[in-house]
């Protein structure tokens, strides 16, 4: 039912900048906590970046001060800025979304992911 549609990605240099987007539809966007979350080859998935309805950002140690989760509610798109990137950061990322009534990530409904690839 939720469609996500990620953008965005490619390949950087260390150091480097991408603007990821992420379009939702099927939901109501204002009434639901986004995240971007991100799987390098043989590791575990994990959450980046979340944003709750009422903006509140949540971000991994491993991103702290070098990401921005942003969100454009008439546009349904959330927005991951990735600054000052590093190798570790190469991953396919994806979004998702959590209705704020709900505990649980809809995990039934991963988009396509874009890949972002950091060279050295």
């Amino acid at each position: 039912q939720v469609q996500l549609v990620e953008s965005g990605g490619g390949l950087v240099q260390a150091g480097g900048s991408l603007r990821l987007s992420c379009a939702a539809s099927g939901i109501n966007f204002s009434m639901h906590t986004m995240g971007w979350y991100r799987q390098a080859p043989r590791k575990q998935r994990e959450l980046v970046a979340a944003i709750t309805s009422g903006g509140n950002t949540n971000y991994a140690d491993s991103v702290k001060g070098r990401f921005t989760i942003s969100r454009d509610n008439a546009k349904n798109t959330i927005y991951l800025q990735m600054n000052s990137l590093k190798p570790e950061d190469t991953a396919v990322y994806q979004c998702n979304a959590r209705d704020v009534r709900y505990q649980d990530w809809d995990f039934g409904s991963w988009g396509q992911g874009t890949q972002v690839t950091v060279s050295p």
